[in-house]
């Protein structure tokens, strides 16, 4: 019997779990991680890239490395939260003639669900490599708020990589289920998702096996890229203060910065202060 994979694609990672003995398994993918960045790039000589790979020259290539591509899906080219990310973004969102948000990278136009496949395919191959047999079955998860548009963007990404997607899962159910909630009678229970894009919190039912989600809040653009976006905004303005360049003009400035920003943030996690040191930024 052909083995199902679940997915978590996700805004900033994504990952693949498949079933051994019973329990879910992580799937390492081919640089050995067990996350794979949601980034997907088109190299300078056309060819495709995807992962880590992809975020790796995101510096050097900002205007055809994409990512956040999950906070576009199923969404409008004038929705509030798309002209946000079109503010920051260092790749270009562009306006399809069906009024979708849509994505500029290489020589052509893509659809988010387009570019969500792209990592979809590449979660696909690892499995594929790990399991050394076909797959052609997924699960994939969605925060609990996504809309009837946004999910069915998410099957489309599925359907585009190759992939019959047999059912979306609410996040938080997800987690509830990989917590062993089912197996412990009827209880109440609130379940919170802060992400790398979304922050959502989910009050579900469980009783008899089966969650049912009684209310669900969230914030489609709340995530650690935000915290990201923040300390770059403060980084911008203190370098305009001192020097008065502003480097949200430069693209590939941007996106050192935003590099510079998420080690710095990880940093803070554990340590009361950090230090940013980009030499030649305005080079």
């Amino acid at each position: 019997m052909a083995k199902v994979i679940g997915i978590d694609l996700g805004t900033t990672n994504s990952c693949v779990a498949v079933m051994e003995g019973g329990e879910p398994r992580v799937v390492p993918n081919a640089e050995g991680g067990r996350t794979t960045p949601s980034v997907v790039a088109m190299a300078k000589d056309g060819e495709r890239l995807v992962g880590t790979v992809a975020k790796r020259q995101a510096v050097t290539n900002p205007q055809n490395t994409v990512y956040s591509a999950k906070r576009l899906m199923g969404r409008k080219f004038d929705d509030v939260e798309v002209q946000r990310l079109a503010r920051i973004a260092g790749f270009k969102i562009v306006k399809r003639d069906n009024g979708d948000a849509g994505i500029e990278m290489g020589d052509r136009q893509y659809s988010p669900p387009e570019v969500s496949a792209m990592i979809l395919q590449k979660l696909k191959a690892d499995a594929e490599a790990y399991l050394g047999e076909p797959v052609n079955e997924a699960v994939i998860t969605v925060p609990a708020y996504f809309n009837d548009a946004q999910r069915q963007a998410t099957r489309d990404a599925g359907r585009i990589a190759g992939l019959e997607v047999l059912r979306i899962i609410n996040e938080p159910t997800a987690a509830s289920l990989a917590y062993g909630l089912d197996s412990k009678g009827e209880e109440l229970i609130a379940v919170y998702d802060l992400g790398g894009g979304t922050f959502d919190i989910s009050v579900l039912e469980i009783g008899d096996g089966t969650f049912q989600v009684k209310a669900t809040n969230g914030d489609t653009f709340l995530g650690g890229d935000d915290f990201d976006n923040l300390l770059i905004d403060f980084l911008v303005a203190e370098f305009k203060r001192d020097q008065g360049v502003d480097l949200s003009q430069d693209r590939s400035a941007l996106q050192r910065l935003k590099e510079a920003a998420e080690r710095a943030k990880i940093e803070l996690s554990s340590a009361q202060q950090t230090e940013i040191n980009l030499p030649f930024i305005t080079a």
